[in-house]
């Protein structure tokens, strides 16, 4: 187990240069255009392919880091670059996590490599959780999933919502629910292959901010996977029903369902995002206050402008902190008891909304505008306290860990 360290070792470093001159030279430039036409940006990503950022290798080498620092780097970075377009950069990996988390050897092996594609055809992959009446109720799902016995096959049907890269991805994972008696604890999750009948995009969301990612609806009609694509397989899958039945008549102790296992996996990276964000717009800030006169002299000569500037700086330097304790206790594999992974993505959620809203009052009028940058990082910011379970989600988790008990 590796210890728990405040500085990157070299090898770190050279990574998070190289994703940090990626993200200056190449998302940067293209941030603002993308953004207006709110389209998936597959060129950025095909460079990414190229350079080999957008691969399967390079994330498994950041999961599989022992610091648990590798993930948490990389997102900061990306998304110090643009958010919009570092969320179609880094989209596939929820889809990547939720096989991991819940997947076999054999269905990592097969899958994962085909959410990715390859530099000559790029692919994105699609997680598909959320519903129109299941976002943070995750027990309220209607998508089911029947097993066909005399076919081997699962029929799904539903409407999934909010899915990045739904309707476009090569590969879908859904979640469905295989026993509604029993809740939340009957879910499971699915592979729906390329080109499966039945699976199309429905509505496509414009979006307030993170326009560069796309964001839509998926709607399953009697859509037929075979009886491996169910992660985990079918043996596992019984087993942990039966348990979670027992349980249930019992009282007993609640069993985490296949959607949540992905988003624990997550939170503290999506900390990271918002961390990056947060950067990128008190660097906006310090270099204009720094440089722009008003009666005579640069503005962060006023203790207004300055306390702002160092409490933004703070509060990110300590949102930077929960994420890489929670991502270096995951990689230990120390369990959360004080919700510590929530604890990291609330936090910084809350200060990547509250930095880039600094930063558009430090630059005035200008922070306004579509010329600055601050206008698009305050836009994008607001996603952070929403996605993979919103801010007010993430303190019900925290004060359920921490008390034991059932807060409503």
């Amino acid at each position: 187990m590796a210890e728990f360290a405040l500085e990157l070792n070299d090898d770190q470093k050279q990574v998070r240069d190289w994703l940090n001159g990626f993200a200056k030279d190449v998302m940067r430039p293209a941030a603002a255009e993308w953004d207006e036409r709110e389209e998936t940006p597959w060129p950025v990503i095909q460079e990414a392919a190229k350079v080999g950022i957008y691969s399967l290798d390079f994330y498994a080498q950041q999961f599989f880091d022992p610091t648990g620092l590798g993930i948490p780097m990389a997102m900061e970075e990306l998304f110090w670059g643009d958010a919009g377009i570092g969320l179609s950069i880094v989209g596939t990996g929820l889809a990547a996590v939720g096989v991991l988390a819940n997947g076999t050897e054999e269905q990592i092996g097969t899958w994962i490599p085909q959410m990715y594609g390859d530099v000559d055809d790029v692919k994105v992959a699609a997680f598909c959780s959320s519903e129109p009446d299941a976002g943070s109720d995750v027990g309220a799902m209607r998508t089911r999933a029947v097993y066909d016995e005399a076919t081997d096959e699962w029929v799904l049907n539903g409407t999934k919502t909010w899915a990045t890269n739904g309707g476009i991805a090569n590969v879908h994972v859904v979640v469905a629910v295989v026993d509604p008696e029993i809740g939340s604890k009957g879910h499971a999750s699915f592979i729906v292959p390329p080109a499966t009948p039945g699976l199309a995009q429905g509505q496509k969301f414009k979006k307030h901010g993170i326009r560069a990612s796309h964001t839509a609806e998926v709607v399953l009609e009697d859509v037929r996977v075979p009886g491996h694509c169910l992660l985990g397989g079918k043996e596992k899958l019984d087993e942990r029903l039966a348990r979670a039945r027992e349980r249930a008549k019992a009282g007993g102790e609640r069993v985490k369902n296949a959607a949540m296992a992905t988003f624990e996996a997550s939170r503290p990276a999506v900390g990271a995002m918002a961390v990056g964000t947060a950067r990128a717009a008190y660097e906006v800030a310090l270099d204009y206050a720094m440089t722009r006169s008003q009666f005579g002299r640069p503005i962060i000569d006023n203790q207004g402008i300055a306390f702002q500037l160092a409490d933004m700086r703070t509060q990110i330097d300590a949102a930077r902190l929960l994420v890489w304790r929670a991502s270096w206790m995951a990689a230990a594999g120390r369990p959360f008891e004080s919700a510590e992974g929530s604890m990291s993505k609330l936090y910084a959620s809350e200060v990547a909304k509250k930095v880039t809203a600094q930063a558009v009052q430090i630059l005035g009028g200008n922070g306004f505008t579509r010329e600055y940058p601050v206008e698009r990082m305050h836009r994008d910011a607001a996603i952070y306290t929403i996605f993979e379970g919103t801010s007010e989600i993430q303190r019900l988790v925290i004060a359920r860990t921490l008390s034991g008990m059932p807060i409503r």
